[in-house]
């Protein structure tokens, strides 16, 4: 056999390789049945912690600054708050950067910055349905928060 068909015979034998590699790819990728169990990582997935279902990044409540874990605290004791006018109140999301809620779903609540003359950006936000979400940067961004972690 010559190199020119050599060669030939061994592209033609790649191509089919690939070829038959693509199709058994797509056999062995097919969804688990339903009735199968899905994995711890799945499970954590599909939205163990309220609120990720939504989409968005979660974040283990004790990576975020140590004032929301204080302020987490304080929610679940029912107060008292350092801003008892502004915390507790309705979130009405006009931002619309969360998901979307009828009017009284969500609750702000204020996560104090060290050295700001004011409130400062940081506010963990609640839902009805026990979500938590945080943002650092006064509702421009949030984070799904796991307040278990």
């Amino acid at each position: 056999m010559s190199p020119g068909r050599r060669l030939t015979v061994a592209l033609v034998g790649l191509v089919a390789l690939v070829v038959i590699g693509w199709f058994v790819k797509d056999g062995t990728t097919a969804t688990p049945p339903e009735n199968a169990k899905p994995s711890a990582s799945s499970s954590a997935a599909a939205g163990a912690v309220p609120g990720a279902k939504s989409g968005m990044d979660v974040q283990a409540l004790s990576k975020l600054p140590a004032e929301a874990v204080k302020t987490w605290k304080l929610i679940e004791a029912n107060g008292p708050f350092p801003y008892p006018r502004n915390d507790g109140v309705t979130f009405e999301n006009r931002e619309k950067r969360l998901p979307q809620q009828k009017s009284g779903y969500y609750k702000e609540y204020t996560v104090p910055t060290p050295g700001s003359p004011d409130r400062g950006a940081r506010r963990l936000v609640t839902g009805s349905e026990k979500e938590v979400f945080y943002t650092g940067d006064h509702y421009s961004s949030f984070v799904v928060v796991d307040v278990k972690k």
